[in-house]
């Protein structure tokens, strides 16, 4: 009797008389992170608009929000992506502020 494991409804017989279905991979969806703007008092608020629109593909509107937000509450979430692209933006956006001489600081943790 030949096997087809790309065929899940063909079962392979054994001598115990059990028949036994071909394991299909249970696929999950990747974890999440969020990106997670911190508030400073140096930084201007108008670098931090730049860098939300920049980095995250914000309107004026949804970064003015943002920058708001991190401006009265001390932080804000910018975004929720795979834990590489949290990262790389996280990373990105420190970076660019390091450059142009600002302290301002992204993070990621897992979202829940």
């Amino acid at each position: 009797m030949t096997v087809n494991p790309l065929n899940p409804d063909h079962f392979e017989q054994h001598d115990d008389d059990v028949a036994i279905a071909p394991a299909q991979p249970v696929l999950q969806p990747p974890p999440m992170y969020r990106v997670i703007m911190l508030n400073d008092d140096y930084t201007p608020m108008d670098f931090v608009i730049e860098a939300l629109e920049t980095y995250f593909a914000m309107t004026r509107e949804q970064s003015t929000q943002t920058m708001l937000a991190v401006h009265h509450q001390g932080y804000a979430v910018c975004g929720v992506y795979t834990r590489d692209i949290a990262e790389t933006k996280a990373h990105q956006v420190s970076q660019y502020a390091r450059d142009c001489h600002h302290p301002l600081l992204c993070e990621i943790e897992k979202d829940d």
